[in-house]
């Protein structure tokens, strides 16, 4: 009542209170003629930072001065509100209609997988109270969303890839030693990402999906050419050994050709390769060891799969002709 006795509104006080706590500015609906050039200025009031009053406790707050348009003299903010000393956070945030307490965490060059993984081991570690839960929120959410994108994609293209070769190779053990060759590129994915110091990301794990085609189209060459020169009358022996042989030149000559054309991306060299480095450095790993084991597994795959099956029948065909 006697602020409203004051000509005092809610927000007349409230902006006092802001101005002399911050310095923040103060405008009027007052203007001021400038009379040489006829301009209209509004009217601003502004505490001086050096001479603003200092809060160090509750008293220096009560005597906040307070301007009055029926006071000659300001009054104090004690004499127009109740004071009263409560705990009370500064700031106040929600998600989601519920209200939050935010802890940010920023990597200073760790990755981020790592971060959340230990961010995770401590959370476990608290003794929360029942009504409070923890959750990690922000880039970890992309992460752990991209993460699993790639994990259904990568299983399909596995599916589909293998679906494909035995509607060409009409079986279903050619496409699984075809795909042998696939986990080895893995295996040099795990190696070079560590040496590099590159972590595993949205770009590398696209990589991971080109290596797959990459390292079965090498496999493809091997076994295609095996089952022709068995067709053509060679033994099983003799048409691994022959198409090994053969088929290492294109086979070298396509997986160098890839690889030495992702070193400049690999290394940073072109303006923008920063953000396809991980892929780069992905394919040449992957490629590389893929290439290698996959002209001694897949060949060894093979003779102990057919093997078998072409000793068998010579056996079942000696026996037939010995009766």
């Amino acid at each position: 009542m006697h602020a409203g006795e004051l000509g005092l509104t809610q927000k007349d006080i409230v902006d006092n209170v802001i101005t002399a706590l911050n310095s923040n500015s103060m405008i009027a609906p007052n203007y001021w003629v400038d009379h040489k050039t006829g301009n209209d200025y509004f009217l601003t009031v502004q505490y001086f930072e050096k001479g603003r009053p200092a809060i160090h406790d509750f008293t220096d707050l009560t005597n906040i001065p307070i301007h009055a348009p029926n006071l000659k003299h300001p009054t104090t903010l004690d004499t127009v509100v109740k004071l009263d000393e409560i705990q009370t956070p500064t700031e106040v945030d929600h998600y989601q209609i519920q209200r939050v307490t935010d802890v940010y965490v920023t990597p200073a060059g760790e990755d981020m997988g790592k971060v959340s993984d230990e961010v995770t081991n401590l959370v476990s570690k608290l003794n929360a109270p029942e009504n409070v839960r923890i959750n990690l929120r922000g880039m970890v959410q992309g992460m752990n969303a991209s993460f699993r994108s790639f994990a259904i994609g990568l299983s399909l293209s596995v599916v589909l890839l293998y679906l494909i070769l035995v509607a060409q190779f009409k079986s279903f053990k050619d496409p699984f030693l075809i795909m042998l060759a696939i986990p080895m590129g893995f295996i040099g994915v795990l190696i070079i990402l560590p040496l590099t110091g590159t972590t595993l990301n949205v770009m590398s794990l696209m990589g991971v999906l080109m290596l797959v085609g990459i390292s079965a189209s090498n496999s493809i060459l091997i076994v295609e050419f095996t089952h022709r020169l068995e067709e053509q009358g060679k033994s099983v022996e003799e048409a691994v050994i022959t198409s090994c042989r053969v088929r290492l030149r294109p086979i070298l000559m396509t997986s160098l050709a890839t690889i030495i054309g992702m070193i400049p991306m690999a290394l940073k060299l072109g303006t923008g390769s920063e953000q396809y480095a991980p892929l780069a450095r992905t394919i040449i790993g992957g490629l590389t060891v893929s290439v290698v084991f996959t002209v001694f597994i897949v060949p060894a795959a093979y003779l102990l799969v057919y093997g078998k099956r072409k000793q068998q029948t010579a056996t079942a065909s000696a026996t037939e002709i010995g009766e």
